[in-house]
């Protein structure tokens, strides 16, 4: 049975929006001028990575005090109002029922992640699940993919990668997994770059349950 990796935000839950706001909200608050495609570069990032990104930008911070930042005015809407996609858990919920191993791996912190998997009642689907803080590096590194290939005890070739975000699925295409686009809103303009570079490209995840 398949071994699916999955991306959390734009790919489980529809967080997007939310996430946009912050990281925009705080560019805007530091008069940081940016490029129309920010929100594609520093998806993959996490929140430290991203807060490293914006120094790079001019922001005149530490990276700890804007991850402690970005993260403080995330934290309530994960916990009480960030929604499942649709589809997604009847989607997860049929494809373990059917065998298959579900696995999570995304740039945001366990602090958001875990109460909001819980929250929607799917947290218990999932074999592992993984912010890109517990290998210490980010999906913009080809090897955190061969790192969970290798602590999920399969050959990196042997997993499905599915995220939003056109710049993972093609680094994690690059580490050597199948990897899959999924649509969100916020990635909507790159949809056809992603159809290029991804191995399939889904709507919604319950598109995932005919091959299993």
């Amino acid at each position: 049975m398949p071994t699916y990796l999955f991306d959390f935000d734009g790919t489980l839950v529809d967080s997007m929006p939310t996430f946009e706001a912050i990281m925009l909200r705080i560019l805007d608050e530091y008069k940081i001028e940016y490029t129309s495609d920010i929100i594609k570069i520093i998806t993959p990032l996490g929140y430290h990575g991203t807060a490293e990104y914006f120094r790079s930008l001019g922001i005149p911070s530490t990276a700890t005090a804007l991850t402690e930042e970005m993260m403080a005015y995330a934290a309530e809407e994960y916990e009480k109002r960030v929604p499942a996609k649709v589809g997604t858990v009847e989607a997860l919920t049929q494809l373990k029922s059917r065998g298959a191993s579900l696995n999570v791996l995304t740039a945001s912190p366990h602090a958001m992640l875990d109460p909001c998997l819980k929250r929607l009642g799917i947290w218990d689907l999932f074999d592992n699940v993984w912010s890109c803080d517990d290998f210490e590096t980010t999906k913009a590194n080809p090897e955190i993919y061969r790192l969970a290939a290798e602590k999920m005890g399969c050959e990196v070739g042997e997993v499905i990668f599915v995220d939003d975000n056109v710049n993972a699925v093609a680094t994690a295409k690059s580490a050597g997994m199948r990897s899959y686009g999924v649509f969100d809103l916020s990635s909507a303009s790159y949809i056809e770059e992603m159809k290029r570079t991804a191995d399939r490209y889904v709507m919604r995840l319950d598109e995932l349950l005919s091959e299993v």
